[in-house]
């Protein structure tokens, strides 16, 4: 079987036409024609069913025809990305993180594809989940590791990791260390301290209040080592998800599960990345990222 052979019939039933076939393919009817009935006799079954001039499809053609149209889309893809990554052009990968997750996957996601891929450029920055959503929509940034706020859009591919449990990191010396758990109406005496750049304080502060239910005061750190330093000093909570493996924290600092009326609570993480910017790169990159964050709950 040939792969001219497909072209062939696949232009047949998206024109409805042997003629407009031949034109679109830039040979003659009779070629085509040809080509289809030597498809037929290798296949064993009939494709088409003629009549006169019009023809009608049959439930093997049918099936031959949905298969051939995603292959072909698929060789297409290969052909481009293959030319793409030949050129010297777009060698580079631009990754964004969300700023409150701090385990090591990346790092070892980015060392594993320098070590296949060193001539790839890449670069790194952490922000809000705003700041990445708007590096996305402008190009500054190629896909992202960001929790789930707004809900899926077409124009992305959105690769889900998964649902990250909340967490509590309290100063010891704080009369809830103690809880196995809490609530998060058990913390509305206590400050809650947010991550975030100054301009997008008033953005995250909303959907802490808003969507996730702290009725807290908040204070803000630029990074999340000054926001330890925060808990340390008893100031007040952080909230954390346990993306990946979390960092080792000094003895001064406790973990307590979140809980919003008794069930766990969660956040949904993804990649995400533009779907008219889907190449190897980014798709290999976010395979191996995938398959680090697998192995935390293998």
């Amino acid at each position: 079987m040939l792969l001219r052979q497909m072209q062939f019939f696949v232009s047949i039933i998206d024109e409805n036409s042997f003629t407009e076939a031949a034109e679109k393919n830039y040979v003659s009817q009779s070629a085509v024609s040809q080509a289809i009935s030597a498809l037929e006799a290798d296949l064993g079954v009939k494709l088409i069913e003629r009549k006169n001039r019009s023809f009608k499809i049959t439930a093997a053609g049918e099936y031959f025809y949905r298969k051939c149209k995603s292959l072909l889309s698929d060789i297409d893809h290969i052909r481009n990305e293959t030319i793409r990554l030949g050129s010297d052009e777009d060698n580079s990968l631009n990754i964004g993180y969300i700023n409150l997750y701090s385990g090591p996957e990346l790092s070892e996601a980015i060392a594993e594809f320098s070590g296949v891929y060193p001539d790839v450029d890449i670069s790194v920055k952490s922000g809000t989940h705003e700041e990445l959503y708007h590096g996305l929509v402008s190009g500054n940034i190629d896909l992202a590791l960001n929790d789930q706020r707004r809900a899926f859009s077409d124009d992305y591919v959105n690769l889900e990791l998964k649902n990250a449990e909340c967490i509590i990191e309290m100063s010891e010396r704080s009369e809830l260390s103690s809880c196995k758990r809490l609530e998060i109406s058990d913390l509305s005496k206590m400050s809650c301290i947010i991550v975030s750049s100054k301009d997008q304080r008033k953005t995250e502060a909303e959907y802490y209040r808003n969507i996730l239910g702290f009725t807290s005061d908040f204070l803000y750190a630029e990074s999340q080592e000054e926001a330890r330093l925060m808990v340390t000093g008893n100031r007040g909570f952080l909230p954390i998800e346990a993306v990946g493996r979390l960092p080792e924290l000094s003895g001064s600092i406790k973990r307590i599960p979140l809980y919003r009326k008794k069930r766990r609570v969660t956040r949904k993480y993804c990649l995400f990345w533009q779907k008219e910017k889907t190449g190897y790169y980014i798709e290999e990159f976010a395979r191996i990222l995938k398959s680090r964050l697998e192995q935390v709950d293998a």
